[in-house]
This record gives structure tokens, C-alpha cells and sequence, in this order.
């Protein structure tokens, strides 16, 4: 290949750098909210930031947490009452203890049933009566009634996933299911996780930022059509035929008719804990039927690629990796000049992975963070927080969806000089990178039991980091996807064919943060002489690590054997994606230790 011409940043496709909300609004719209409620007889409404399904990505017509508060982070609920309100966006401080603690005795607290589990319910029942209170389920959402510019429902159109990539058909996931249903004595599964029905049905659609995620619900019995209750308008001609035979479409306005219809049955109906609505579950036993709150077994299903998903991914990273590799190979370059931002990286990337000519959406808003923003693990570069990238590190995290697979990749860079603690720090992050990437370890292990691993290096240094060390990610569909993770909290079996994130960290407040971070897939793995089912990992990310902060004194020979054989098939896989000059800075990078 020749060169490319350089680029100039330009505005994102993908991606907003804008602010979100409007700090003025908030004071008139918590007092028109104080009307609604007082008319409804509450003293006290709660607002999470889910909407009906619990996702990650909620579109803007249900931002009801973001249009109330100005809040617009990932995860939070706020209590509105009539003399305070309370914001809770910290994990250490939970919405329990927030009722608690604020809600004056003899209070009547409403909730909307739509945007909380069962279990959720439930901590807020004991939470509001330990406060000497009532919790009151509310039909019409308060926020609803009083929010006047609120955007449409989404209506992205939805499109069939071909066979050729899912690797299954539509009616051989739903034999499956049905077999687990039967396993679990349960006649039905309504399924409130979007992201289990654009599976099962082999299709995908665009209603949430990021995500190729149809909004949706289904019912699946022992015998009959699928039902899937979705807007009609985003059903075209050629979906409804692909569908035929394998589902019935229903409207939503259909979907309270037919839980009705299973409670009248007697039905023992599968809820998924996870995901579903409080609604859901009350109005199937009102009618008569049983609900068992338990887990959507597609989510395993799910959750373990075939052959043909993994080829897809690892096709897909490879591409990605290319993308990435010239990004990095352009950073190297216009870095040192000085004239960089966060935005500028943030869009330059997204634009080498457009440059595929085959990227459908990033994966999540880019996390493109400068010194004392990239010790933000979260952190969301606006126009206003848009920050000089000068001497010392930067961090960016960022992932494509590609029809064939989704990725997720973080690299922490050298900008011109370091210091030997970041130096120090970020090899302290990379042996336990390292140590999850060469693991093995019997069937049945989960990801708690592993996620040590990762932080033993920082332990022995007093050091650790507070988030996760891997997610579960999809095939084409959420970059966080369960149950599977390495965490303290991972307690589900990993197996063979599960996508997960290996990213550990390192965070020194107000200076820089670290982290890398490739995706990996359960393999089995044959130990000579062993008596156990072994796993361990195949790393599919591909893209050099940061020699220029690798101290190579503190690697062990096996970690720096893992690193050169790693690079050297970067190399091979990513070389002939390249032009000549990228191609040489690839070169350069991974050369052995």
C-alpha cells in the first residue's frame, strides 16, 4: 500500500463534544415537577437514570434523570422531595441510604414501575420503611406529563443480522431456548432485554446511541410463533420476511394484553432479574400467573460466540487494529508539535476507523484524556473541559461496531517526556495485563477468582484501581455485555467462546491515569500431564503497547517473552494493512524488548 495523505481533523459522525444539559434549567423544571407531584398526593418522587429495559444507553425521549437534575453520567437516581433533593452518583452512597436519611417520617414516596426491577422495589420498600414512610407505584410517570419538548420515541429502522454472521439461525436459538425453558419448568420467558431479542431473532436496529440495538420486547412459549412487540414502523418489507415463521410482530400497545394472557393460563412465566420491569412481574400475577424472577438463559447463550461470531471478531479487530495502529503512527508525529487536543485525537481516530469504509458506529463515546483527565476513569471530553495535550501522558479508550464484531481498546501514550513513576506505574498496569492475558485455570473458575491477577503487581506496590478488570463484550451489539466479567463481583463461570475486556489500571488523582486494555476470548487449553478441563485466553485486540513507558528491568522473562510474541504477531497480522511510513513506525514499536 502507499502512504495516505495526511489528515486534518474534522468534525465527528459518531459523537458529540457538546454539553449535554443546561444548569438553568434544573431549578424551574424540579419546581414544576413539585406541582405535579403534589397533586398526586406524593411528598417525594424517585428518578433513576434507567428507562424500561435497565440499558446502559437510554435514549433522549426517556433522559428523564438528565432532563430533571442536568446529570447526563452513565449511572445515578436522584429523590426529588418538596423542601430538598438528593443526586446519588457515587457508589459508595446508595439511593437506600439517600431515602433514608432525607425522607420525613409519614411521607408517601412515588416511583414509576417501568424504570425499576423487582429487586429494586424491594431495597426501596425497606429503605422507605425504616423512614417511617409509604412507597407508592405511579401509573404516569410525573416527569412525562410536564416535560413539553420531549423528543419522539426512536424509530430507527430495524435490519436483519444475516445467517453468515450469526452464525445460527433465528429458529435453532429458539429451540434452545425452549429447551432451557423446559429445564426450568417455566411455560414462557418474556424477554425485557433488548439486547437477548435482536439476538434470538437475528436482527439489530439503532435506537440507542452507540448500539445496534432495536427497542423491544418478546414472549417465548413452549410452542408457537415468538411474539415481538415493537413499533411497526420499524419493521420494512424484507425484515417482516425474514421474520416470518419465526416471530409474530405485535404493537406495544399488545404487550399488556399478553401478559394479561399468560397470568390468566396460570403460566409460570421466566423474568430476567436483570432487566425487567417491576410492572412486568406485578401485572402477570395480578392476572394469575406465576412469576419466576430469575435469569434469561439467553444471556448465557448469548454471552459463549460460535466459530463464526469469533472469525468475525477477530476479523474485525484486526481491521480495528490497522485503524487504531495508524492512528498511533499519526500521534507520534503531530503530538510532539504541540497543537493537540483531546478532541482533535478523539475525532482523528474515529476517522482512520471511518477510513475502513466499513464502520457502522463507534462503540462508545470516546474517553480521550490528558494528564489529570485520564486519572478519570470516565471521564467525557466537551468543549468546554477540551484540554491541551502536552507533555506527559494521554489516554485514549475507544472501540468500533463493525457488522462482523464490536471492539474496545485503551492505550496510555508517551507525549515527549515522562516521568519514571509514570514509567514505573504503567509497567506495575502492564505485568497485570500480562498475567490475565497468559492465565489458564480449570473449568468452572469465574471471573472473581482471576481478577487478582491483574492487581497483584500494584498490591505488592500499595496500589490497586477501583474499577473492574474486564467487561463482557458482544457480537455486534453492547461493548458491556453480562453476565460474564473479571471483577471482584464476576461470579459467573467463564467459558469457552465469552468476550471479555482485560484492562487494568493505575489512577494518581489530579496528575495521570493509566490503563490498557485489550479484548480476549475464553479458549480451552490442553496441559500435559493435567487431569482438569483447562481454559485460558486468545487475545484478538491488535496494536503495540507503549515501549517508551515499559520498564523493561521490572518484567520477568516470561512476561517480556509474552510481549515480543505478542508484538511480532502484531507486526505480521497489522504490517500489510498499513501504508510505508505507518508501516515502519509498526515496525519500530514492536521490535523485541
Amino acid at each position: 500500500m502507499t502512504s495516505p495523505a495526511p489528515h486534518r481533523p474534522r468534525a465527528s459522525v459518531f459523537q458529540s463534544f457538546e454539553e449535554m444539559s443546561d444548569p438553568a434549567t434544573v431549578a424551574p423544571r424540579i419546581a414544576a415537577l413539585r406541582v405535579a407531584l403534589r397533586q398526586l398526593g406524593l411528598d417525594g418522587f424517585v428518578i433513576p437514570r434507567s428507562d424500561q429495559h435497565q440499558g446502559e444507553y437510554v435514549p433522549p425521549h426517556d433522559e428523564r434523570l438528565a432532563w430533571a437534575t442536568g446529570f447526563t453520567g452513565s449511572a445515578g437516581s436522584a429523590v426529588v422531595l418538596q423542601n430538598k433533593a438528593a443526586l446519588i452518583v457515587d457508589g459508595r452512597y446508595t439511593l437506600q441510604s439517600a431515602i433514608e436519611a432525607n425522607l420525613p417520617a409519614g411521607s408517601v414516596l412515588g416511583f414509576d414501575p417501568w424504570v425499576h426491577t423487582p429487586d429494586q422495589v424491594k431495597k426501596l420498600e425497606a429503605a422507605v420503611a425504616l423512614a417511617g414512610s409509604t412507597l407508592k407505584a405511579i401509573s404516569l410517570n410525573p416527569i412525562d406529563a410536564i416535560w413539553r419538548d420531549r423528543p419522539a420515541p426512536p424509530s430507527a429502522p430495524v435490519v436483519s443480522y444475516p445467517d453468515k454472521l450469526a452464525g445460527e439461525t433465528a429458529s435453532a436459538k429458539i429451540v434452545r431456548v425452549r429447551e432451557a425453558l423446559a429445564r426450568a419448568k417455566c411455560g414462557a420467558l418474556v424477554i425485557s432485554d433488548p439486547h437477548n431479542m435482536c439476538w434470538l431473532l437475528n436482527m439489530r436496529g439503532g435506537d440507542v446511541p452507540h448500539t445496534p440495538l432495536a427497542l423491544c420486547y418478546g414472549i417465548v412459549k413452549a410452542a408457537g410463533p415468538v411474539k415481538l412487540f415493537i413499533d411497526p414502523a420499524k419493521l420494512g418489507a424484507a425484515v417482516i420476511d425474514d421474520l416470518i415463521g419465526v416471530c409474530q410482530p405485535f404493537a406495544p400497545a399488545d404487550f399488556a394484553a399478553a401478559l394479561d394472557d399468560l397470568g390468566r393460563a396460570g403460566t409460570t412465566v421466566r423474568l430476567d432479574a436483570a432487566t425487567v420491569a417491576s410492572a412486568i412481574r406485578d401485572r402477570i400475577e395480578a392476572a394469575g400467573g406465576k412469576a419466576d424472577v430469575g435469569t434469561d438463559p439467553i444471556a448465557l447463550m448469548k454471552a459463549a460466540k460460535n466459530a463464526t461470531e469469533l472469525e468475525g471478531s477477530r476479523a474485525a479487530h484486526r481491521r480495528d487494529g490497522a485503524a487504531v495502529t495508524r492512528f498511533l503512527s499519526w500521534f507520534a508525529t503531530e503530538a510532539p508539535k504541540g497543537k493537540l487536543t483531546e478532541i482533535d485525537a478523539a475525532v482523528e481516530l474515529e476517522r482512520f476507523r471511518r477510513d475502513t469504509n466499513v464502520l457502522k458506529e463507534i462503540s462508545f463515546g470516546s474517553i480521550s484524556g490528558a494528564g489529570p483527565h485520564a486519572a478519570l476513569p470516565h471521564y467525557r471530553v466537551t468543549a468546554s473541559s477540551n484540554r491541551a495535550i502536552e507533555p506527559g501522558i494521554f489516554l485514549i479508550d475507544s472501540g468500533g461496531q463493525y457488522e462482523d464484531g464490536t471492539t474496545d481498546i485503551t492505550r496510555t501514550l508517551a507525549v515527549q517526556e515522562v516521568t519514571p513513576e509514570m514509567r514505573r506505574h504503567y509497567t506495575l498496569v502492564l505485568k497485570g495485563h500480562v498475567a490475565i492475558s497468559r492465565a489458564v485455570f480449570p473449568k468452572g473458575t469465574s471471573g472473581a477468582q482471576i481478577d487478582a491477577l491483574a492487581r497483584l503487581p500494584l498490591w505488592e506496590a500499595g496500589l490497586d484501581f477501583d474499577h473492574g478488570t474486564g467487561h463482557g463484550v458482544g457480537a455486534y451489539l453492547s461493548v458491556h455485555e453480562g453476565p460474564q466479567r473479571i471483577s471482584k463481583l464476576g461470579y459467573t463461570a467463564l467459558e469457552p467462546g465469552m468476550i471479555l475486556s482485560n484492562e487494568p489500571g493505575y489512577y494518581r488523582e489530579g496528575h495521570y491515569g493509566i490503563r490498557i486494555e485489550n479484548l480476549i476470548v475464553v479458549e480451552p487449553r490442553q496441559i500435559t500431564g493435567g487431569d482438569r478441563e483447562m481454559f485460558g485466553f486468545e487475545t484478538v485486540t491488535l496494536c503495540p503497547y507503549e515501549r517508551a513507558l515499559i520498564v523493561v528491568a521490572l518484567l520477568t522473562d516470561a512476561e517480556r517473552h509474552w510481549i515480543d510474541t505478542y508484538h511480532a504477531r502484531v507486526l505480521a497480522e497489522l504490517g500489510p494493512l498499513v501504508g510505508k511510513d505507518e508501516h515502519a513506525w509498526l515496525k519500530g514499536a514492536c521490535a523485541p524488548l
